[in-house]
Order: C-alpha cells, then sequence, then structure tokens
C-alpha cells in the first residue's frame, strides 16, 4: 500500500493514465507538426489557423472533454456507426485538441526562426522544398520543436486527471474519489503519481533536445529509447483475454454512488463477471452511458429520472413514478428499471439545527421569507438542474448569495459559517451526524428520489438475476450509516469496507 492505495490499483491507474497521455501527444504530433511546417510557409493562413487553436486552448479542460461525449454520441447516432462515445477516445480526442498550441506555435517560431542565409544556401544547392525542409528547416529547428512538444507534454499529463469525469480510468480516478470522501491520502497519492509521470516524460524529452541541440547521439539516442520503453509499456495490454464479458459499473460523483458500484461490483464477482467500474460520472452522462451501451448497470434516483431524462414538471406519487418510469426508459431507450433498492436519497434543504431554531424556520414556505439574509450552498449540479426551478417556482426563493461545491465542501461550507442553507441528500449520515434539520416542502416542488437499479439495453437474465437480491434489500438507515463510514473525519472506512458492511445487512434483511 502507498498512502493508502494498493501497489496494483497504483499500477493499473497510472498505466491508463500514460496511455491516455501518450496517445493525445502522439495524435497532436501527428496533426500539428504537418499544420504547423504548412503555416510556417504560407503567412497568410497562419493566423486564423493559430487563432482557432488558441480559441480551442481557452475552453476550461474539463468542458471540453464533457464535449466530446454528446459529439460522438450524435455522430453514432446519425451514422449507426459503432463508436465508443464513453471513456477513452473522447478523452483522447478532447486531450489532443489540448496539446495542438504549444506544438504549432513552436513548430512555427522554429521553421520561421531560420536564418534566412542557409534557405538561400539551400535554394543555391538546387534543393527542393521537400529536400530544404528535412535537411535544413526541421535539424535546425528541433530543439524549438522537442520544447513545445515537451510543453504539451506536461500540460497534457496534467488534464488527462480530468478525464475520470467521462469514465476513462487515469490517476484523477484518486483524486476524485479522495476529494469526495475526504479521504486526503488518496488525493495525495494521485497527485504525486500525475507529477511524477510528467516530470519524468519531460526530463525523457529534456534529454532528446540537449542531444539534438549538441548534436550527441548518445544522448538522443538513449532518451529516445526510454520514451519507446515507456509506450511500449503504456500499450502494453493487461494479459490474455479468456473471452469472458466484462460488466462496466458506473457511479456518480458521490460517496454513495462509490458504496453502492463496489457492492454492485461484489455481487457479480460472486456470480462469475468480470467488471469494470466508471466513477464520478455526471448525471446526464451516467444515464447517456447506459443507454448506448457504454455502461452496464449503475444506481439512479428516481426524481432524477423523471426530471432530467424524461423531462416532467408534474410529481405523481413514489408508486406512480416507478411505474412510468419502468415503461417509459424500456420503450424510448430499451434501458431496464430493475426495481428500488429500498430507500429514498432525496433532495432536501437543510440547516444547523440552531440556526433553523433561532430564524423559526421548519419548511421551504418558512425559509423563503428569510432567503434574502441567507447564503445557500449546492452541490455542482443542483441549480442548473429541474428540481431547483421548481423549487424557486414553487417558493421564489431570493438568497443573498449562491454557491456550487463539490458534495464534501458543500457541508464544509455549512460548517464554517460560509453558508446557511444547503441542498443536501436524505441518506446522507452527515445529517445526522451534524445536527442537521431538513426543511419540509409543504408545496410538494421536489419529486420522490427513489433509488433504482438500472440495467443497459440487451441485458441478461443471469445479470438481472445476480442483482435481484439488492432490490428491496437496503434501508435508509442501513444507507446513512455506510455513508457516514465513509464520510465521517475518524475512523473511516473505504468504500469497498463499507460496501461489504452493506452487503452484511443485506443478507440479514433480504435473504
Amino acid at each position: 500500500m502507498i498512502w493508502g492505495v494498493s501497489i496494483a490499483e497504483l499500477a493499473r491507474l497510472m498505466q491508463a493514465h500514460l496511455l491516455l497521455s501518450a496517445c493525445a501527444v502522439l495524435a497532436a504530433c501527428a496533426l500539428g507538426l504537418p499544420a504547423a511546417v504548412w503555416a510556417a510557409h504560407h503567412r497568410r493562413a497562419s493566423a486564423p489557423l493559430m487563432g482557432a487553436i488558441s480559441l480551442a486552448q481557452t475552453i476550461p479542460g474539463l468542458a471540453l472533454l464533457a464535449l466530446f461525449y454528446p459529439l460522438l454520441l450524435l455522430l453514432a447516432r446519425t451514422t449507426g456507426w459503432a463508436i465508443p462515445a464513453l471513456g477513452f477516445l473522447p478523452a483522447c480526442l478532447a486531450l489532443t485538441v489540448y496539446a495542438l498550441l504549444p506544438i504549432v506555435r513552436n513548430g512555427v517560431a522554429a521553421i520561421r526562426g531560420i536564418d534566412p542565409a542557409l534557405r538561400e544556401a539551400a535554394d543555391g544547392l538546387g534543393m527542393t522544398a521537400a529536400q530544404r525542409l528535412r535537411l535544413v528547416e526541421l535539424p535546425l529547428g528541433a530543439p524549438v520543436i522537442l520544447a513545445g512538444i515537451r510543453t504539451a507534454t506536461v500540460w497534457t499529463v496534467g488534464t488527462a486527471t480530468l478525464a475520470t469525469t467521462i469514465g476513462q480510468p487515469s490517476l484523477g480516478d484518486l483524486i476524485f474519489s479522495g476529494l469526495q470522501t475526504e479521504d486526503w491520502q488518496r488525493v495525495l497519492a494521485g497527485c504525486v503519481a500525475a507529477a511524477v509521470l510528467a516530470l519524468v516524460a519531460d526530463a525523457l524529452l529534456a534529454l532528446v533536445e540537449s542531444g539534438l541541440a549538441r548534436r550527441s547521439r548518445l544522448r538522443w539516442g538513449a532518451g529516445l529509447a526510454l520514451l519507446v520503453a515507456a509506450a511500449a509499456l503504456a500499450f502494453a495490454g493487461p494479459g490474455v483475454s479468456t473471452g469472458q464479458r466484462t460488466i462496466v459499473v458506473g457511479a456518480k460523483n458521490f460517496s454513495e454512488q462509490y458504496i453502492l458500484a463496489r457492492l454492485i461490483e461484489d455481487r457479480l464477482h460472486r456470480a462469475g463477471y468480470r467488471t469494470e467500474r466508471r466513477d464520478n460520472l455526471g448525471s446526464a452522462i451516467a444515464y447517456r452511458a447506459l443507454a448506448a451501451g457504454d455502461i452496464d448497470v449503475y444506481v439512479d434516483y428516481s426524481g432524477t429520472l423523471w426530471a432530467n431524462v424524461l423531462q416532467r414538471k408534474d410529481n405523481p406519487p413514489a408508486p406512480a413514478m416507478l411505474s412510468v418510469l419502468r415503461s417509459e426508459l424500456a420503450k424510448r431507450d430499451g434501458v431496464t428499471l430493475a426495481g428500488s433498492l429500498g430507500f429514498e436519497n432525496a433532495y432536501a434543504f437543510a440547516m444547523k439545527r440552531s440556526r433553523a431554531e433561532s430564524l423559526h424556520i421548519n419548511s421551504l414556505a418558512d425559509l423563503a421569507a428569510k432567503a434574502p439574509q441567507l447564503k445557500l450552498a449546492s452541490d455542482l449540479e443542483f441549480l442548473s438542474r429541474p428540481e431547483w426551478q421548481a423549487v424557486d417556482r414553487a417558493y421564489g426563493l431570493r438568497f443573498a448569495d449562491k454557491r456550487s461545491y463539490s458534495p464534501t465542501f458543500m457541508y464544509r461550507a455549512l460548517e464554517d459559517g460560509s453558508a446557511d442553507v444547503i441542498s443536501a441528500f436524505s441518506s446522507d449520515g452527515r445529517i445526522s451526524a451534524q445536527d442537521l434539520v431538513t426543511l419540509t416542502d409543504p408545496r410538494h416542488a421536489l419529486p420522490s428520489y427513489d433509488a433504482v437499479l438500472l440495467l443497459a439495453p440487451k441485458g441478461d437474465a443471469k445479470l438481472a438475476g445476480a442483482l435481484k437480491p439488492l432490490l428491496g434489500g437496503i434501508g435508509i438507515d442501513a444507507m446513512r450509516q455506510a455513508n457516514w463510514m465513509v464520510d465521517r473525519d475518524k475512523d473511516k472506512r473505504t468504500p469497498a469496507q463499507a460496501a461489504k458492511w452493506l452487503d452484511g445487512k443485506l443478507k440479514y434483511t433480504a435473504e
């Protein structure tokens, strides 16, 4: 174990991170170097090219990664091609775009910076344009070109941690899960490992660069050989495939989802399946990935599906909602709603008990009168979701300030006074542990949020059978306790340990 992370997990994620980064940098070089040569010799066309590449660079890395998923999904639906819209391909494409700027900019500067007298001498010797490029311009410009590739490589290795959000395993898995569960050892392990990869790659490219600058074959040869060895390690497969089907289990970006994903994995392992996980998916991406077959199973919540997927604004009773969801998801996307797990994780506005009592706030109607004096902290999605719009329409909440946080830091904001109200989750163990009170919803603006098991289209009966014991087997108290095991400050448990504990409670109640 290194900082609470197993050697096997760290090695697997480092290899996946290295593979993604290497492919993105190689693709950027394959596209960027010819573009740089062309732009260097066509000055009028270089300005729009550099402008377009610079514009792409201004898009935040996380947004660029997220945009490629719906684009690939749309392309797959339009053409009928089997395009993997989740995971490696969108991450690699986004990182390739992100790496282009330093490669193209340095390439143009390297070629344009060559002494014009040398070009004239090459022309005087009767060299063609291609010969002049190969024998004069590229050798002389190589150090500057490699400096751009070094910059692109360091950027790419760092940005690749964000690929976790679209289902591509990377060292970001450690960082994101560590942030959500306040496991700072995992965060540190992911950051240090990514930094080491970036520094090693930069050092090897620096060795090649200095070898070319000094015309030392030993230096650039050694650097190139080590880079090839690193690439071979990245591209090395996990071994001979047994032909056994691998089930991909999805999870969103909070503790409960990590626990349930591992609980599902444990059940599938007992049934003889191999599994992979795709953690930290956004709500929209998770469902689309399931409908497209990029993941096979995950847990979602009925209110989320009702408002976000079906775009429904009414609020029927929970049984009626589940019935409509089951039929509509199957008819529209072929998705199977296997059933409820037995508990609800609803959105609920929460306050410190002492603060709510001092302001005489018991309901959202009471909150509306006091909202102009209060600050709201929400999770990263809530303020852009239909649920918030429904609450805002029903109660007219006008807070003095609204800010979004990751779920962990949202609770911290309430604890340290940065916020007065949060958009909490009803199954969160921190509600009881921090003595919070949840406000009632007398106008029923918020729908029910039964935790439901979703299966991808064309799922097999054996898979559904292996997961059937989960249905109706998890009570709200057990789920809160499992969540609190992961979220508490002292004597923390990992999501895998919490899942094992929850599985024991499941056997007691359901089997």
